[in-house]
């Protein structure tokens, strides 16, 4: 019988041969290009699917086509995302029977249809592009889509937004990198992104996440965690997908570093920062799974209807792989935690691979808890909808529900908030005074829009005075009216060398600059690196802006990318003298899209 090409193991033992320039380095992998076949999902294949003793898998709908991300109202109703179909479905189980009642019904449609979240009576739906919400009307249809966000990143290679709300009631996206592995010229790809509820306030969770599509909050002690897709063409054995616990302003290796501390051959970081440098800024994984497996939806088990042990360990889709062979993924896997820590990976539900790995009945992505207590996972190869239920009786179970704290998360965000400007703190304390000026911008007067975040977002010219023994000096520049950071940081620099006493405008915002060479830039309250400027709500009165130039008797052992707090602590007792230049911004009217 003649094969097909996706099943002919297209082994390009291609010896990737990689290059760095400057480096001479030189390795090979054999690359396998091997996807197996889609089969259909007869009875008889779908009785291959093997669970754990105690647990049924029986199709809860089928038919869906390309079945991607699922959430589940508190009502019980289950809204389905179909991308390549650009549509948001409604399912309902009414008896309990297990099986959806009848067909599904369209309620909502955008091109690109992916994400789903659900918070007090509202969806909230992403595409590639936009961030859109709807009421849930009392028949489970929805209301008017409205737009809350229209200027997410270009996707490139991941185009798949996720988004969750955390416990601490603010709204996570995961915008997957553009790539396989380059220096991304948009700091919010390759992150998770934390929103408001009301859209004023929008930052970076964290970065060096090449794409982290399933993330959840352990709910014994309320932290994120994250499972990130691993680079492609190292070989069959890497690189691991990484199981990352996800903490505000961490950067996790991406593209440079992965796995446990791994350096990627090929690329080279901007503004000649060393790859061991880049290590050494990077958190590792916590635990690797099988190399492209496709990790997708993460879920941490919370509910009564599976045995006690389950409650708190999370479960991950693995959608599979096209380029390792034998094929990884295909499967749903189950964390272990302990004491809220991962402790292991092992495979919880799997057969969707048949014909002894040639061939498949299914590519798991969605996954949610349904209301009694399974969990509903979505395929999106033959758009089939699977039920994972315990049926070994009630023994055992939890008693009740779990509810992530918010504690953790607020703590994170809260972080070096409430606090006076860095030039009224202690660690900035100095009876020397130096002259700050701008060519950009008047004393005391308005920003040009131009150095807004709503217009060009170019840094402005930064001038100051010479101060006698100086050896280094340090900028930055806050907000004091935002909220609710208070004062929002906007700039971090250091490290800037005596002979020099001004910034051209429009600096590079990347982690060490080449020009001025060897100065550093730090973590914004945005959760970007370099400049940042102003962008209050429409609407608010001026807010202002200060500029703060700080004269050292020495230059600063502060890792680039380091946050305001950080880098105050470093400067305490080597400030010979301090000074400020101030301006205002305004936005009065929405900038037209």
């Amino acid at each position: 019988m003649k094969r097909s090409i996706s099943m002919a193991c297209l082994c390009l033992a291609a010896s990737a041969a990689w290059a760095q320039q400057g480096d001479g380095t030189d390795t090979g992998n054999p690359i396998h290009i091997f996807k197996p076949d889609k089969v259909e999902a007869t009875p008889q294949r779908m009785a291959g699917i093997k669970a754990p003793a105690g647990f049924s898998v029986t199709p809860f709908a089928t038919g869906l086509k390309n079945a991607r991300i699922i959430a589940v109202a508190p009502s019980g109703d289950v809204y389905l995302s179909r991308r390549d179909q650009g549509d948001v479905l409604l399912l309902r189980d009414a008896n309990g029977d297990g099986r959806a009642d009848g067909a599904p019904e369209i309620v909502a449609s955008r091109a690109g249809a992916h994400g789903l979240a659900i918070r007090d009576n509202k969806l909230y739906l992403v595409t590639v592009k936009e961030l859109f919400v709807a009421n849930i009307q009392p028949d489970g249809r929805l209301g008017e889509l409205k737009m809350l966000a229209g200027d997410l990143p270009d996707a490139g290679q991941h185009a798949n937004r996720t988004i969750a709300f955390g416990p601490d009631g603010m709204l996570y996206m995961s915008v997957g990198s553009t790539c396989n592995t380059c220096n991304e010229t948009n700091q919010e790809n390759a992150t998770i992104l934390r929103f408001s509820p009301d859209m004023k306030s929008r930052t970076i969770v964290a970065g060096g996440l090449r794409n982290t599509i399933g993330f959840d909050w352990q709910p014994q002690t309320g932290e994120m965690w994250g499972f990130d897709h691993g680079i492609d063409f190292l070989g069959d054995e890497e690189q691991p997908e990484e199981l990352n616990k996800i903490e505000q302003g961490k950067m996790y290796g991406w593209p440079h570093v992965y796995a446990a501390g791994s350096i990627y051959p090929q690329s080279t970081p901007v503004g000649q920062i060393s790859k061991p440098d880049w290590k050494a800024h990077s958190t590792p994984m916590v635990l690797g799974y099988a190399a492209h497996a496709a990790p997708m939806q993460l879920v941490f088990y919370k509910g009564t209807g599976f045995p006690a042990e389950y409650q708190g360990d999370a479960f991950v889709t693995m959608r599979g792989s096209w380029n390792r062979k034998t094929a990884s993924g295909y499967e749903i896997v189950r964390v272990r935690f302990q004491n809220g820590q991962a402790r292991a990976i092992e495979p919880f539900v799997t057969g969707f691979l048949t014909d002894g790995g040639r061939t498949h009945i299914a590519r798991p992505v969605g996954l949610a808890m349904a209301k009694d207590g399974s969990l509903l996972m979505a395929d999106d190869a033959n758009g089939v909808i699977y039920r994972v239920a315990y049926t070994g009786g009630s023994a055992g179970r939890a008693s009740a529900e779990l509810k992530a704290p918010a504690g953790p998360m607020e703590q994170q965000a809260k972080k070096g908030t409430g606090v006076p400007l860095a030039i009224a703190r202690p660690q900035t304390q100095s009876q020397g005074k130096l002259t700050v000026s701008s060519s950009s911008f008047a004393k005391g007067g308005a920003i040009p829009a131009r150095y807004s975040e709503y217009a060009d977002g170019v840094s402005p010219a930064l001038s100051w005075t010479a101060v006698p023994n100086a050896k280094a000096y340090a900028v930055i520049m806050e907000d004091p009216d935002a909220k609710p950071a208070l004062p929002f940081v906007h700039w971090l620099a250091w490290n800037i060398p005596a002979s020099i006493t001004s910034l051209q405008e429009g600096l590079q915002e990347q982690a060490r600059l080449t020009e001025p060479d060897g100065v550093l830039q730090g973590r914004t309250t945005r959760g970007t690196v370099g400049w940042t400027g102003p962008h209050p709500p429409v609407g608010d009165p001026p807010h202002h802006y200060h500029f703060q130039v700080y004269a050292l008797d020495t230059t600063l052992d502060v890792p680039w990318g380091a946050e305001r707090d950080q880098l105050l602590d470093a400067m305490k007792g080597h400030v010979l003298a301090k000074g400020e230049l101030l301006g205002t911004y305004a936005q009065k009217q929405k900038p037209q899209k």
